[in-house]
């Protein structure tokens, strides 16, 4: 499929016309398109926050720092 100079591509899909209204609400978008591109936006930046966590909890697992358990909750 031709992508336009400005990455806009023509697609045709067939959606759950509820969930585009619900996701309209939501998103408080003008138009079907401006509710899908929000959405996949904010997948997006749900996937790079996911991403940006695990590769913290990595670093701080790989750093040796130990936790002490002070108030014994979880010792079993």
């Amino acid at each position: 499929m031709r992508t336009s100079k400005n990455g806009v591509s023509h697609k045709h899909f067939q959606l759950d016309s509820v969930k585009i209204r619900r996701a309209q609400k939501v998103l408080r978008a003008k138009t079907q398109t401006e509710t899908i591109e929000r959405a996949l936006d904010a997948v997006i930046a749900e996937h790079k926050r996911n991403q940006l966590a695990i590769d913290a909890n990595e670093r701080f697992v790989k750093s040796g720092v130990g936790i002490k358990d002070v108030y014994g909750k979880l010792a079993k």
